[in-house]
């Protein structure tokens, strides 16, 4: 498995990739390099410093790709346009993102078009309401049992036209599918 072609990385770092089972190719931009897959930080930066052109010199500049993974951490690594400025507080934020975090930031950031900076930014300042595995008629179902357009007499809820209100929710919301899960949000 993963642990066979890891040559180096802690424990801990063992776990973690065991847990996402991450893969990552960085791609020179010098055409005189080779690139290298990695799965953690520590042997990104072994294999950065390693990596030499043709004629002997040091590789400054690659790009990051997402090679093999969860389909959320994949959507999300695309999303924040990780690059390798940001590929090793991307992965350490992995671990700490739960997939509600990975889902707001999936949306506020590739969806919406918000800014968010991987490495001092933190996924609970972002505002997008999300309903996750329901469609907007549902959503209106949901809004007018809960009371959102007041008290409606049992006689009258026959005649609620949810279809009319799904289509003046999509003034505000959006559906979208967020791996194979579809989600319905707001930003706010």
């Amino acid at each position: 498995m993963e642990e066979k072609q890891m040559k180096q990385g802690t424990p801990q770092n063992r776990q973690t990739i065991l847990s996402h089972d991450l893969r990552f190719y960085a791609q020179p931009y010098d055409i005189d390099a080779s690139g290298f897959y990695f799965s953690d930080a520590a042997e990104y930066q072994a294999k950065v410093k390693a990596c030499r052109n043709a004629y002997g010199y040091p590789v400054e500049e690659f790009e990051i790709q997402f090679i093999d993974g969860d389909d959320l951490d994949c959507r999300l690594f695309e999303a924040l346009s990780i690059n390798q400025a940001t590929i090793i507080p991307f992965i350490e934020k992995l671990d700490e993102w739960s997939d509600e975090d990975k889902t707001k930031l999936i949306i506020a950031v590739g969806e919406c078009g918000y800014s968010f900076d991987v490495q001092t930014g933190h996924a609970d300042d972002i505002d997008v309401d999300i309903y996750e595995g329901t469609t907007l008629r549902e959503l209106a179902r949901q809004f007018v049992d809960e009371g959102l357009f007041g008290e409606i007499p049992d006689h009258l809820t026959h005649y609620i036209d949810y279809e009319a209100i799904a289509r003046d929710l999509r003034a505000d919301y959006t559906e979208t599918h967020i791996g194979k899960t579809l989600c319905v949000y707001r930003c706010a």
